[in-house]
Parts: structure tokens; C-alpha cells; sequence
């Protein structure tokens, strides 16, 4: 019994060691590993889809993947040329907030002693006088590489997409032949239960965050603030990062609500409000405990896992946080000797403990 237990220990060691590698592994190959883990993702999401459209439809399985590749090509098109315009109409607009920029310039330069020429506009000032000359030269080096970068991954990304899309038709039949008979069960539950939670999450995320953005929207544009369909853009975006998302779209549409109408403080403060309170309600009370529940994911081991998976793979690390724990927490689910896992990370233990199940005991 006690060569048991310390056997025990000394693997639930190994596992923390080979954890932290894993992070580090992780971290280090994210431009090789995350196209991947995207596609893997997203693949999962569209994977009954295409079985619907072949089952129900009688679309021939390939013709089905390349359809749904191509719509999602065209939504990321329409988001993208969304975006686009609306970045253009603010800078067509800046001259409009040039003498605001440089009232707040004035007093930033009157506070810490900076140098300021008042024949000059804002960005002559900023250009001349706080070193942006090499700030922006390092900021135009890292854009161009990024962009070139994420086009890469974005082709790798589609490309893995459809091929994997393609791919899943054999997977029952792979399934079948890889286990043995009385795991072929078991293994078809876990897979399927991956797909129902992974999908049932990205629901949950994608309509909250459209609510979101559509109140800022509608919001914004009652009070008359400029641009309403950024600021809502911008929500629906960073919810998809739970509570530091919506914390950064709350500041920037307060801090935009600030120099375009002061000093009209009550709009300002109407924006405000309205920023704090659909993020509060939607996106830090019902959102963790809709996801907490349904799930069955304890709200802190989410926010641990955001900060995990964010010191990773940065944003789409925080994206892809709870995703992860899903997979994680049915796999350890369905390994007797990780069970102890499945409980922590669980939001209600007699819930998670009905749920346990393990490969080796079907055998």
C-alpha cells in the first residue's frame, strides 16, 4: 500500500515537471502550434455542420467542407472590410479632435515639464519632442512582420481546416479499428462530448459578445458619441476574453466619450455607466456563471486558465483558455488516476464525480 502511494507521488511529481516543459514547449512553438490548435478548433465547430449537410442534404462530404470553409472565408472578409472602414473614417475625422489632442497635450506638457510649440500641430509636438520618431519606426517593424506573420498562419490555418474537415468523415471508422472493442464506446463518448462542450462554449461566448456589442452600439449612438459601430465592434471583440476584454473596451470607449465631448461630463458619465454595466452584467455575471454551470468549470480555475493560456499564446491563448479546460477536464474525467484533477477543476464535485469514467475499467 505505502510503495502504492509513493509511487503515486512520485508520478503526480513528474506530471507537475512535465507540465511546466509542456508550457514552455507550448510557448516556444505557438507560431508552429496555434495554426494547428486553431484549425483543430474550429474544425470541431463545423464538423456538424458538414456532417448535417451530408446527412440530411446528401452533399458529397468534400464538397460540404470546402462550402463551409469558403463562408467562413467570406464572414472573416466582410468583418475584416468592416473594420477597415470604419479605422479610415476615424482618421478622415481627426482634425476634428486635433485642438482637443492638443488641450490635453498642453497639460500633460505643463505637468512633467515637456516641451510644447504651440504653432505646431499635436503630432509635430509629439514627433519633435517625446522621441515617437523611433517609437513609431519600432511599431511599423513589428506591424509589417505581424501582418506578414498572421498571413502565413491564416493560410496554414484554412488550409488545415479543410483538410481536417475532410479527414473527420473517416473518424468512426478509425476509431473502430485503433481501440478495442470494448473501448470503442468510451472513446466515441469522449469524443463526442468534446464537440457538444466546445460548441456549446463558443455559442455561449459568440451571443453574449454580440449582445454586448449591439447595447454599446445602440448605446453610444443615443448619446451621439462618434463612431458607434467601432465601439461596438470593439465590445463584441474583447468579450471573446473574459473580464480584461471587456475592462479594455470599457476604458477606451470612456477615454474616446471624454475628448469628444467635454465638458459635457454627463455623457461622459452616461458612457461610462453603460460601459461598466453591460460588462458587469453580461460579461462578468452571467457570462462565468452560464459557462461555470453548463460547463461545470469552477469560475476561478477559469481565470487561472486565462492567465495560463495568456502568458502563452498571448490573446488567442485567452480566447482559447476555457475551450482547453473543457478538453482537459473530460480527458482527466476518463483517466482513473487523474479523476483527482477532474473534481478541482469541476464547479460542483457530486456533479463532476457522476461523470467519472475510465478507459481501463471497460476493459
Amino acid at each position: 500500500m505505502k510503495q502504492a502511494n509513493y509511487s503515486r507521488n512520485i508520478f503526480y511529481v513528474l506530471l507537475f515537471f512535465a507540465i511546466i516543459l509542456s508550457g514552455y514547449i507550448l510557448k516556444a512553438t505557438s507560431s508552429i502550434i496555434l495554426p494547428i490548435i486553431i484549425s483543430i478548433f474550429l474544425s470541431l465547430v463545423f464538423f456538424p455542420i458538414v456532417k448535417k449537410l451530408n446527412q440530411k442534404f446528401k452533399f458529397p462530404w468534400v464538397i460540404s467542407s470546402i462550402l463551409i470553409t469558403t463562408l467562413f472565408l467570406i464572414a472573416i472578409f466582410a468583418i475584416s472590410t468592416l473594420l477597415i472602414t470604419s479605422l479610415s473614417s476615424i482618421a478622415t475625422q481627426y482634425p476634428k479632435y486635433e485642438d482637443k489632442f492638443m488641450s490635453i497635450y498642453k497639460i500633460f506638457a505643463d505637468s512633467f515639464n515637456w516641451e510644447f510649440d504651440a504653432g505646431k500641430s499635436f503630432f509635430d509636438n509629439m514627433w519633435s519632442h517625446l522621441k515617437v520618431r523611433e517609437y513609431v519606426q519600432k511599431a511599423a517593424l513589428f506591424f509589417s512582420s505581424g501582418v506578414f506573420s498572421f498571413g502565413k498562419s491564416f493560410l496554414m490555418i484554412i488550409l488545415l481546416l479543410v483538410f481536417l474537415l475532410i479527414e473527420m468523415r473517416l473518424s468512426t471508422a478509425k476509431i473502430n479499428v485503433a481501440f478495442a472493442n470494448k473501448k470503442q464506446a468510451q472513446v466515441k463518448k469522449i469524443m463526442k462530448k468534446i464537440v457538444s462542450e466546445v460548441i456549446r462554449f463558443i455559442s455561449i461566448k459568440f451571443f453574449i459578445s454580440l449582445a454586448t456589442g449591439l447595447i454599446v452600439f445602440l448605446g453610444t449612438s443615443l448619446i451621439g458619441l462618434d463612431f458607434p459601430i467601432v465601439w461596438g465592434f470593439l465590445a463584441f471583440v474583447m468579450n471573446f476574453i473574459p473580464t480584461f476584454g471587456s475592462i479594455f473596451s470599457s476604458i477606451i470607449t470612456t477615454l474616446f466619450s471624454l475628448l469628444q465631448f467635454y465638458p459635457e461630463w454627463w455623457k461622459v458619465i452616461f458612457v461610462f455607466i453603460l460601459m461598466l454595466s453591460v460588462n458587469m452584467i453580461l460579461g462578468n455575471i452571467v457570462e462565468p456563471r452560464i459557462e461555470g454551470k453548463q460547463m461545470d468549470i469552477s469560475p476561478v480555475i477559469i481565470l487561472i486558465g486565462l492567465t495560463i493560456w495568456g502568458g502563452i499564446w498571448g490573446f488567442i491563448g485567452m480566447i482559447l483558455a476555457v475551450p482547453m479546460l473543457v478538453i482537459i477536464k473530460i480527458i482527466c474525467e476518463n483517466i482513473s488516476f487523474l479523476h483527482t484533477f477532474a473534481i478541482l477543476i469541476g464547479n460542483d464535485p457530486e456533479t463532476t464525480k457522476s461523470e467519472l469514467n475510465s478507459l481501463d475499467e471497460t476493459d
